[in-house]
């Protein structure tokens, strides 16, 4: 990493005031922390000079260490960065954004939480995609189960994210459709709206198998950045599966 001296962007009362900061330094200390995700969460909230560096460096070294041949095939060709950018990345990758919005009626939301490990994998994220769609990449990580209002069934929330997706065949034909970008529902990652992929008619069957879904109870939002979001209603095991599962 080249270093580089910046003063801070806030005000004369930061942290940051009493003189140039070293972002190499910040780096060594983070790094030591092994990229952290709460740290670096915090360090951005310090001040806007911080909040820059977490957004140019510390979340791009975190989702390198974390994912390293998702993110090295997601930054491929993207010169040195991300859609969304790296810190919107960061977040998806360890947190669940829960249900709200218009994805949670007519149920209650669902809260939000942190994800010690996900897997991400492009062989879930192809079944997402339409047949005509097949040829875009879409990491797609394992549902995260959460319980409904009645404490009875269970909810999957899953998320992804797609390689270049200002290029992919998914946003191509959104737009070709004339499908309208939903007004009440908002990415959780990057904070852009999207498209609604049930009303767009573009879920495949293939999505609840993958995930181990009832059948019509997928669905999902991809905002214009390429960041996926969604819920299923996950199959109850009956007591033969369950032991034959854990055999």
């Amino acid at each position: 990493m080249q270093a580089r001296r910046r003063q801070c962007l806030h005000s004369q009362l930061c942290i940051c005031s009493s003189g140039p900061l070293s972002e190499l330094v910040i780096f060594l200390v983070i790094k030591t922390t092994n990229w952290n995700p709460y740290i670096i969460s915090a360090t951005a909230c310090v001040c806007r000079w911080f909040a820059d560096l977490a957004k140019r460096v510390l979340w791009k070294e975190f989702c390198l260490s974390r994912g390293p041949k998702m993110v090295s095939d997601l930054a491929a060709g993207q010169h040195g960065t991300v859609d969304g950018g790296w810190n919107s990345l960061g977040k998806l990758m360890f947190y669940c954004a829960g249900c709200h919005g218009v994805m949670a009626a007519p149920s209650r939301p669902l809260f939000d939480h942190f994800v010690r490990k996900t897997r991400f994998s492009k062989t879930s994220g192809k079944s997402f995609l339409v047949p005509q769609c097949r040829t875009d990449i879409l990491y797609l990580s394992d549902p995260c189960e959460h319980l409904d209002e009645n404490g009875e069934d269970d909810i999957g929330l899953f998320r992804g994210v797609f390689k270049a997706f200002g290029s992919s065949k998914t946003r191509k034909m959104l737009i070709e459709h004339d499908i309208y970008l939903e007004q009440n529902e908002i990415c959780p990652y990057c904070f852009t709206k999207g498209w609604n992929m049930l009303k767009a008619n573009m879920i495949p069957k293939s999505a609840c198998r993958r995930v181990g879904a009832y059948e019509d109870e997928v669905e999902f939002f991809i905002c214009v950045n390429g960041h996926l979001h969604g819920k299923c209603s996950l199959l109850h095991l009956s007591g033969s599966e369950a032991e034959s599962e854990e055999e």
